[in-house]
């Protein structure tokens, strides 16, 4: 009785203990970092990417924590956590280039989600297209072309050199 008053008392006064049961008793390998956590290890990440897309990387993940920072529902918050941790092992392990939106995801979406996905999208192509226009400028001074894989390669190599 005493332990199952405990817990009644533990839940009602510390919201994310409740969350954090339900993360470390799912399939999950890991436990669910804290929010605050989670957020500053993602950008610390960020500073390993090239500077455009750390700097779209950051603003998206800034405005994304800001806005669902008065979720109280904890489903909706360990969805959260689940998806930005998930993201944060993806770009952790590099295996961020390579991977694709799955259908099945995308067909669970809503329509907000998608028409934000859409926006994110035609952000980061005219960001890539103003990045090789200014290659393109570059290389017709010196009299060379270049093609979007060097272009990746020159995006990378600056991060490199930093």
């Amino acid at each position: 009785m005493q332990k199952m008053m405990q817990s009644i008392y533990i839940n009602r006064v510390k919201p994310f203990s409740m969350i954090r049961n339900l993360a470390t008793h799912s399939i999950r390998k890991t436990p669910l970092l804290p929010p605050l956590s989670l957020y500053r290890k993602i950008l610390r990440q960020h500073r390993e990417l090239p500077t455009l897309q750390r700097e779209m990387g950051d603003q998206y993940v800034k405005n994304e924590f800001k806005l669902h920072k008065d979720i109280d529902n904890p489903l909706h918050i360990v969805g959260f956590l689940t998806s930005w941790q998930d993201y944060l092992t993806m770009i952790t392990h590099g295996n961020w280039k390579e991977n694709a939106l799955s259908r099945s995801t995308l067909e669970k979406m809503s329509d907000d989600q998608v028409v934000q996905l859409y926006e994110l999208m035609k952000e980061a192509e005219k960001l890539y297209k103003n990045s090789t226009d200014d290659l393109d400028t570059e290389t017709t001074e010196k009299g060379t072309t270049t093609t979007v894989e060097d272009a990746m390669k020159v995006g990378d190599s600056t991060k490199d050199s930093k």
